[in-house]
């Protein structure tokens, strides 16, 4: 089988969570005296991580912050979201089934800009967090999404929980952003475009699909098969 690996993108993929990030987002800005327009979230700052998201906004709003207090907006905005996400379920309709169902065939990981901490509050409590063999979030690695380090360092953790050198390209990404599926390309995998939050138009990837629910793991296989 020529299909080693998937690695799925974490909001927007698996968890609708963008809306509550914006919200997050606008929220912990409004304090700070920022106006952050939905239009704007998505279109400039959704493929950051927290920390860039907020040094992003406060260089284009001419803000001076320091890292002391970004480090602080950063943690006003995980509580924020904690708040937003408390008792409600943000993953995607038909997202617990294709995780389970992936996990079966083939280990999995997930590679996200979102907080370690928010994503297995996530995981924990729809019960899907031992299906992923590794969890690369915020922090883990030297640059954040769209460099392909957070892809590469998956694979490195996926091949160390295999036994073997996985290549890339015996690896598909699920991805929904053009960052993200920048760094997946940049990482040498094969590339799947869920069209959750950008038009499918706009999305450069080998498969684009409407929804997570529509991923086929025999599709998947026809990507990494050098035979097909």
């Amino acid at each position: 089988m020529a299909l080693r690996a998937i690695i799925f993108d974490f909001d927007g993929v698996l968890a609708n969570s963008e809306p509550l990030h914006y919200q997050a987002f606008r929220d912990v800005l409004a304090d700070e005296d920022v106006a952050l327009s939905e239009a704007d979230y998505y279109a400039r700052y959704l493929g950051y991580d927290d920390m860039g998201a907020f040094q992003a906004i406060g260089g284009d709003w001419d803000r001076a912050w320091s890292a002391w207090r970004i480090a602080d907006m950063v943690a006003r905005k995980a509580q924020r979201m904690e708040s937003l996400e408390r008792e409600v379920s943000v993953l995607f309709p038909g997202a617990a089934e294709v995780v389970r169902r992936a996990a079966g065939a083939v280990p999995i990981a997930i590679a996200s800009g979102a907080l370690g901490a928010e994503i297995h509050r996530v995981l924990e409590r729809e019960g899907l967090a031992s299906c992923f063999a590794a969890i690369v979030a915020a922090g883990d690695t030297p640059a954040s999404k769209p460099s392909p380090d957070p892809y590469l360092h998956a694979l490195a953790r996926l091949s160390s929980y295999v036994g073997a050198s996985l290549r890339p390209s015996e690896c598909v990404a699920i991805e929904d952003s053009l960052w993200g599926l920048e760094s997946a390309r940049g990482a040498g995998l094969r590339t799947v475009a869920v069209a959750h939050t950008y038009p499918a138009q706009q999305l450069v990837a080998d498969v684009v699909i409407t929804s997570i629910a529509d991923l086929d793991l025999a599709r998947l296989q026809q990507l990494t098969d050098p035979l097909l």
